[in-house]
């Protein structure tokens, strides 16, 4: 849609309204342009003159708006594009009015501003709303025309229908008007369409080839493990020829053994982890159906009746290019430390809501009794654990099935006010690599 404002509003339309408010700017204040309208020149010179520079100040706001649109909210941009556009028909209409209403050459206009807004307005409420505002403005401004020519206007040879079917013109032009609203909105949902397939396409290639990738990067890791092995191997030979000859310092040994022994343990903790990367296929995930698996997971109906989970998802959330199972992993380790800190009994709140630049945020938070402010920063660290029979991986692959997708994770908690944990989800990796 930024793209559109700038192309459209900004780059193309802003120059030719300039243009044409320059001409009108002449013809109104510096030509006889109203000897040879219907009305009497003094009745609409100042109706005119006064609409005229209402729109030139509105047109001059917009212009602002549009050259800072990079500095303002999008939403404000928008709207504001949305208010010009409509009020683009309505001067229309007055200029349609004084130049001959339903027979005035201005009518051809009223196609190209519907073509526009079909163009710059690419979501279909607004378009449609501007559209059909245009077709009722050509309407209004003819209805107007004939209603004040028949009771003050001598016509003369100013003959707009013919007698056999007096509605016939006018019909046939607000039809073509409708139609051309019709079909635009029709293209513009085919292109729309088609755009979404073909950007979820480089989406899914790109998260496919990532998977790829971190798979040859897995196999190039391993590589690493044979270092400490040999080194182990040595160590293990020369704390064996030592407790044979019964002579030697058995201690340098030991702390070479054990040091290796926890060198080779991290690579290969994050060996795991890539190297399942390279199974399985990336797939479109729809958030509420994975988040209500999860959940129907954990807690199956009947066997937690003290625990009440609250479920609130918004509408039309987009869908997710990821492996099911770094998904579900994801979601069943964070609902079941919220189901252990509660202790079986409380409430558990989850969430789904549309984030910026079409990416997904989850929420899953507890009433539990909190994690202490020291611990926050450690719980996603392999191995550490705040349970007694914990493994400490359960949020370290939290952290790592999120972060592979681009994603974040953080956690909000205060002793006695519970936790709750924040997935933030991208949907579409190459925006990123553009900016």
């Amino acid at each position: 849609m930024a793209l559109r404002l700038r192309t459209v509003e900004r780059d193309v339309i802003l120059p030719v309204k300039g243009a044409l408010i320059l001409v009108l700017f002449y013809s109104l204040f510096f030509s006889r342009w109203f000897e040879d309208v219907a009305i009497p020149r003094s009745v609409a010179q100042q109706i005119i003159e006064r609409f005229f520079l209402i729109y030139l100040g509105l047109n001059l706001a917009v212009t602002a708006v549009l050259l800072l649109a990079g500095h303002l909210p999008s939403v404000l941009v928008q709207r504001v594009i949305f208010t010009s556009n409509f009020v683009d028909g309505i001067f229309l209409a007055a200029l349609t009015f004084v130049t001959g209403g339903f027979d005035s050459i201005l009518y051809w206009l009223f196609l190209g501003l519907i073509v526009r807004n079909a163009v710059s307005s690419p979501l279909a409420t607004p378009q449609i709303i501007l559209n059909l505002s245009v077709s009722l403005c050509y309407l209004a401004a003819g209805v107007l025309d004939l209603a004040i020519g028949d009771e003050a206007l001598d016509f003369g040879d100013y003959v707009r229908f013919t007698p056999g079917n007096p509605a016939e013109p006018f019909l046939l032009r607000l039809f073509v008007l409708l139609l051309l609203s019709v079909c635009c909105y029709g293209l513009q949902v085919l292109f729309e369409k088609q755009r979404r397939a073909a950007e979820e396409m480089r989406e899914f290639n790109t998260r496919q080839e990532q998977l790829h990738s971190a798979g040859r990067l897995a196999a190039q890791i391993a590589h690493q493990i044979k270092n400490p092995l040999g080194i182990i191997n040595n160590a293990a030979y020369s704390l064996q020829r030592a407790i044979q000859e019964g002579k030697g310092d058995t201690t340098q040994p030991l702390q070479i053994i054990r040091e290796e022994v926890e060198r080779a343990d991290r690579t290969i903790t994050k060996l795991m982890g890539y190297a399942q990367l390279a199974e399985g296929k990336v797939e479109r995930l729809q958030v509420v159906e994975e988040l209500d698996r999860a959940v129907a997971e954990v807690f199956p109906p009947g066997t937690h009746p003290d625990v009440r989970v609250e479920k609130d998802y918004s509408d039309h959330l987009p869908v997710l290019l990821m492996q099911r199972g770094h998904l579900s992993e994801v979601l069943v380790n964070l609902l079941q430390n919220a189901r252990e800190a509660i202790a079986s009994r409380g409430r558990i709140k989850v969430t789904a809501r549309l984030g910026p630049d079409e990416s997904v945020i989850l929420t899953i938070s507890d009433d539990g009794p909190g994690i202490p402010k020291d611990r926050v920063e450690k719980i996603f660290q392999p191995y550490f654990s705040t349970k007694e029979k914990g493994t400490g991986l359960g949020l370290p692959i939290v952290k790592h099935n999120t972060e592979i997708y681009g994603g974040s994770v953080k956690v909000e908690s205060e002793l006695g006010k519970g936790a709750k944990f924040v997935l933030h989800l991208p949907t579409r990796t190459f925006m990123k690599l553009r900016t």
